[in-house]
């Protein structure tokens, strides 16, 4: 029982440095299948009773699934935009799908910036990582 729980004990470990290692600066969210990381920088969000408006926000991405999923975790109470599904199509361009909402984001290992807007709410981010 002590041997299983120190392999267990190793495994956590292991994986636990893989992933804060495999997340450095860096990284290019187009070209890794997982990804998480903070930018900073100018954020705001507006809908019909909301207008949030801030130069020094967060947004916490996180690529997840096959690869192709993001999510987008916003500070100053921001709502969060999750599972926007992109597509990769050449080098480091992604191409939204299954939406019909207005979109343009660019993200890379330094910088993102996003225009989204469905139903009435419209999300902006101009951050650097």
């Amino acid at each position: 029982m002590k041997n299983v729980l120190k392999i267990l004990g190793v495994f956590v470990l292991l994986f636990t440095v893989t992933s804060i290692t495999s997340c450095r600066s860096d990284d290019d969210p187009a070209d890794n299948d997982f990804f998480a990381g903070t930018y900073k920088g100018s954020i705001s969000y507006t809908d019909d009773q909301n207008n949030i408006a801030t130069d020094n926000g967060e947004v916490f991405v996180t690529k997840i699934a096959s690869g192709t999923k993001y999510n987008f975790r916003f500070s100053n109470g921001i709502p969060d935009l999750n599972g926007l599904e992109f597509e990769k199509q050449g080098d480091n361009t992604l191409v939204m799908i299954n939406s019909t909402a207005l979109v343009y984001v660019r993200i890379d290992n330094n910088e993102l910036k996003m225009l989204y807007t469905a139903d009435g709410k419209t999300w902006r981010a101009n951050c650097t990582r």
